[in-house]
């Protein structure tokens, strides 16, 4: 090779690697990690949780400006137990942030999180009470985030596995996309996706274009359409109708209404199905439905029982993780068969035909 090249590869070279090396050290300085580290850290500790990285936050110029953390993990103050633990996460940033020096997050990846439920009710349950009224303005997220391979877990029992989640821009008026796959412990796949848009309009919070996609293994699906308002404390309406496929058993109408509070009632969810083997036409406070429905998993064993409300429901199985119960028929409220006498007797507060229930192994 002729002396003249070889003098001109070093030279091409060697500037080739200053160019780079100022190029980081200028990406190092206009980023400034620790500045948005502590502005990250500062906005978690706003909301009672601790941030903790395990090194500090590495810059990164391509494909595009970011910040590399490692070891992530996020507890409620003063608490023993993380709330997530994290292998690593990226936060992308736009190109203008090198040029303006803007704190703005386009996109939050986060690799292999592991969050535990217990921890994070516990971090919730310390909250204090919500507003009783809406929002003047939706909270405007610009920053969609990116999960994958992350877990759900209970202590050392795994709730989810395989997660994978992708959240998009939150702002008024603008169509708001939620997607999420997981596996249960027995390895069965189950997806979701929620589209809305957001909006604030007479002193209400508007969600419409409610479009609701469940689907677990590849026997059962859900389709949900319809619109939701909230104004204030339990003033809030819903509408969502659509089918209920079942590969087994066929295909169900099926539609939930929320009715608000007045004066001698709470706030109620309706439920209605219709299809073959299984029908239900239900009035339900949603919080007694919660507690209801958590306690066929109790730590003492599955306990049955209706929670308060009106209506009837013949279910020919349930299958929920390892709870099966078959034959279940609920009767409540006024629709208590009265017992014969000359007089209507009142309503009863609930009555349910003996079914088959067991966990399965």
């Amino acid at each position: 090779m002729p002396r003249w090249l070889r003098l001109t590869l070093l030279i091409v070279s060697s500037t080739t690697l200053l160019l780079v090396a100022v190029a980081l050290i200028a990406v190092h300085v206009m980023l400034q990690p620790e500045r948005i580290t502590a502005m990250l850290q500062n906005q978690a500790r706003n909301a009672g949780l601790e941030l903790s990285l395990a090194s500090p936050a590495t810059p990164a110029l391509f494909p595009r400006p970011a910040l590399e953390l490692e070891g992530i993990t996020l507890s409620a103050q003063n608490a023993n137990l993380p709330i997530l633990l994290a292998s690593r996460g990226t936060l992308a940033l736009p190109w203008r942030t090198l040029f303006r020096g803007e704190t703005v997050i386009s996109k939050m990846q986060i690799d292999s999180p592991r969050v535990d439920l217990d921890a994070l009710q516990s971090w919730l349950d310390d909250l204090p009470s919500g507003p009783a009224t809406p929002p003047s303005e939706i909270p405007r997220i610009d920053a969609g985030v990116h999960i994958t391979r992350g877990s759900l877990v209970r202590g050392n029992q795994l709730l989810l596995g395989d997660v994978e989640l992708d959240a998009g821009r939150l702002a008024a008026d603008h169509r708001f996309v939620l997607t999420v796959s997981a596996k249960d412990a027995h390895d069965v796949p189950t997806q979701v996706r929620l589209s809305l848009t957001p909006r604030i309009k007479n002193s209400a919070l508007e969600l419409d274009g409610i479009a609701l996609h469940f689907a677990h293994s590849t026997t059962l699906t859900l389709q949900l359409n319809g619109d939701a308002r909230w104004r204030g404390a339990a003033d809030a309406t819903a509408n969502l109708s659509g089918k209920l496929d079942h590969a087994d058993t066929g295909q169900y109408d099926t539609s939930l209404s929320l009715v608000p509070a007045d004066q001698s009632t709470p706030l109620m969810l309706a439920l209605k199905l219709d299809g073959p083997d299984n029908h239900a036409d239900l009035h339900i406070p949603p919080l007694a439905l919660t507690a209801w429905w958590s306690q066929l998993d109790h730590d003492d064993g599955p306990k049955l029982s209706v929670p308060p409300g009106n209506g009837h429901a013949e279910i020919a199985r349930i299958d929920t993780g390892d709870i099966s119960i078959e034959g279940l028929t609920i009767k409540a409220g006024t629709d208590v068969p009265a017992p014969a006498a000359s007089a209507p007797a009142p309503a009863q507060p609930a009555a349910a035909k003996p079914a088959a229930i067991r966990k399965q192994p």
